[in-house]
This record gives structure tokens, sequence and C-alpha cells, in this order.
């Protein structure tokens, strides 16, 4: 059982829904970067989602796209993700961490290497979302034998004929993106999301957590009362765009986690 696993268990017996909170490593740079990631989970954060910076993110709106820009101009790479990870570890062996990110960082590292270091250095699970379940045997087989997570996204035009493809080789959670478009980019409804949600339960015993377009606590609260847990990336990264002091950035994800655990 991995600690994705674990953590869903353990919300299921407390009857609680889950509240996964996304940052860009090395955003605004690597020190603060850890210390926000190392508050997290005294915030209330029961899943770290950890953007792993790159050039061409395709999935991601303005906010997060500039997030990725700066902490690759200061000189963010995948070994020092790697190392904030096992920082973070030093600390804290149970907040499992997603990293979410894309395949030309992994593919030109080498598979097996990246997934030898993402292991030792205590990631649980990859959302790698250019790589559609075609191409499955270029990661997410290799990195389920390695004992990783690979989570994939279903979205509003994922229908009925593609969604047992997409589900054949998910483990730990799905995401389900709330919206048609990019992050940040609009609000989440839950009179859109619940059916949804519904829909992929029909298919899977794997909880569906629901990412884009959450902003506020009570969208928080709204999203994950119609589903397992909410997501929330761009509204953190806002405030940390912003300069706000760490404390402050935490106190905002306190708010945001305490609305999702309300639901």
């Amino acid at each position: 059982m991995t600690r994705i696993d674990q953590t869903f268990a353990d919300l299921k017996a407390q009857g609680r829904k889950a509240f996964v909170a996304y940052v860009m490593a090395g955003d605004p740079d690597v020190a603060t970067s850890l210390e926000v990631v190392k508050g997290l989970p005294g915030a209330g954060v029961d899943i770290i989602e950890l953007g792993l910076p790159f050039t061409d993110p395709m999935a991601d709106g303005p906010t997060i796209q500039l997030a990725g820009q700066r902490a690759l101009e200061g000189g963010m790479t995948v070994d020092k993700t790697l190392q904030m990870v096992r920082d973070f570890r030093s600390t804290n062996d149970t907040t499992p961490i997603v990293l979410m990110g894309y395949y030309n960082p992994i593919y030109s590292r080498g598979v097996d290497r990246f997934l030898a270091e993402a292991v030792e250095a205590g990631i649980d699970g990859l959302i790698v979302v250019d790589l559609p379940p075609e191409e499955d045997d270029e990661l997410c087989i290799p990195a389920q034998k390695a004992g990783l997570n690979f989570i994939r996204l279903a979205t509003p035009t994922t229908d009925d004929k593609r969604l047992p493809r997409v589900l054949q080789n998910t483990s730990g959670f799905v995401y389900y993106v709330s919206i048609t478009g990019i992050t940040g980019s609009a609000e989440a409804q839950a009179s859109d999301v619940g059916p949804e949600v519904a829909r992929i339960k029909s298919q899977t015993n794997l909880p569906v957590i629901v990412g884009f377009g959450i902003n506020t606590p009570d969208r928080a609260k709204t999203i994950a009362s119609v589903s397992d847990g909410a997501v929330v990336g761009s509204a953190i990264v806002s405030q940390i765009a912003a300069g706000k002091p760490v404390d402050d950035v935490l106190d905002f994800v306190k708010s945001l986690a305490d609305g999702a655990h309300s639901a």
C-alpha cells in the first residue's frame, strides 16, 4: 500500500474528504519553496502535488506557467526537485507527494534512472499530462512496477467510450479536470462536476479528486461535497507570486483545506 492509498484509507475511516495542494518546485526560489512545502501538512494538506518546472506546459494557465518560468530562471532542475523531496522526507514520512509535470524532462533523464531516483527520494505518484493511455508502456507501466502510483486525468470530454481506457492502468486516484481548458481559467461548478464524478465512480473503485477552477474555501467545500476531494493550485501559486510571506500563504492554504474538510 502506497502513502496515497493509506491516506485515502485513513480519510475514508474518518469520513473526511481530501484536500490536495499544488505548488511549483523552486518558485520563487528553492529555500522559500521548500519552506512552503514543509508547511503544507500542518496547514491541513492531505496530499502534496509538486510541480516539476518545464518550459512548455500545455495544460497550465498563465499563473502556473509563470511559476515554472520563475523556478527555471532561478536555476531549478530535476536534481534540485528530487532533493527538495528528500529534504521534506527528512521530517515527514507520511504525507504523499505526487510529482506533476511533462514527459520531456523524464525522457531526457532516462525513465529507469528517473523512476529509481523518484522512489529513493520519496515520491509516491506521478501525473504526466502529455502521455495518453496509448503510451502506457513508456512510463505508466514501469512506474507502477517501481511502486509509484500513476494518476490519470479525466476531463469533461472523456466520454463513456474513452473512460475505460483512461482508467485501465490508473492507480492512487483519478484526477477529474472540472473545466474544459487550462488551469486557473474558469470556476468549477458542482452542478456540472457531480454527475461526472458519479459517472467515473460507476467504473472504478478509486477516489475521484477534482481540480481546476477551485479558488476559495467555499468552492473547495462545494466541490468536495460532490467528489472525494478537491485540488487547488493556481490560487495558492498566486499568493506565492504576489510575494506573500510563507505564513500568509499557509494560512490561505489552511482556509482552503478547512473548506474541503468541512464538506
